[in-house]
Parts: C-alpha cells; sequence; structure tokens
C-alpha cells in the first residue's frame, strides 16, 4: 500500500491500469454528460448547463447505477428556483476547487508561487503534466 502523502507522489505510484481505469471513468461521465435525449435536451441546444442526463437507461441494460445528483430523489419536491440555486451553487464550488487544486499543485511544484501555501504542502519534482509514466506520443519521461 503506498505511503506518500503528497497527492501528486502518490499518483505517480498508482499502477498504469488503474489510471486508465480512471480516465475511462471520467471518459463515461463526459460521454454520457454529452447524450441528448426526448428528457434530456443538450445544454448546446436550449437545455440547462450542468445537468445530467439520468442513468436509467445505463441501469436497465448494464447494471444497477445511482444516478449522480440526487440518487435518493429528494429533490422531487424542491421548487425550481430552489433547484436552480442548488445548481448554480454546485458549478461554483465546483470552479472553487478547481482553482484550490491548482493553487496547490503551483506551490508544490513552484515553491514561493503561492505563499499562502508555503511551508504547508510538500514539493513535488514530478512531471505534472504527464499522467502516465510511459509518453505515449515520444520518448520515456525523464
Amino acid at each position: 500500500f503506498p505511503t506518500e502523502t503528497n497527492p501528486p507522489a502518490l499518483w505517480d505510484t498508482i499502477p498504469e491500469v488503474a489510471k486508465w481505469q480512471i480516465f475511462a471513468t471520467i471518459f463515461f461521465l463526459e460521454f454520457w454528460s454529452e447524450l441528448s435525449t426526448p428528457e434530456h435536451t443538450h445544454y448546446m441546444s436550449g437545455g440547462k448547463p450542468g445537468d445530467m442526463p439520468s442513468l436509467q437507461l445505463f441501469r436497465d441494460n448494464v447494471h444497477f447505477a445511482l444516478d449522480l445528483y440526487d440518487p435518493a430523489g429528494m429533490s422531487k419536491n424542491m421548487s425550481e428556483e430552489k433547484k436552480e440555486s442548488r445548481l448554480r451553487a454546485e458549478i461554483n464550488n465546483g470552479r472553487l476547487a478547481q482553482l484550490g487544486i491548482f493553487g496547490f499543485l503551483c506551490e508544490q511544484t513552484i515553491p514561493g508561487s503561492v505563499p499562502a501555501l508555503s511551508g504547508i504542502v510538500q514539493p513535488y519534482n514530478g512531471e505534472v503534466m504527464a499522467p502516465f509514466t510511459t509518453n505515449w506520443f515520444g520518448e520515456a519521461f525523464n
């Protein structure tokens, strides 16, 4: 079991096949979110941004999977205004999380670049822009 506590260094210890599984899951979720069905209109065709299609079709034909938003169905009686407010909050929280992760990554790779995190995060000297140890598009990374 990995003993690293530095997230980028911990990623480096994960086997390649596990990394491919993670990327395959992300690919599936991106693919599924782009689907347009009679029940779900794509956001570029008038649908709501951030609205994820139900996994019911996947559940019926492949295997059981909970919907990603509100798997327990607790928002059925919620007003449209409250749903809209929560969707906005979810999108903004996701954006803030991305900025936070990027800030930590910057401080780990360029010490002193985020003064508020100096001395808090462990430095990392690996290749952060190469998620795999083998470069499939050229020579191996050093």
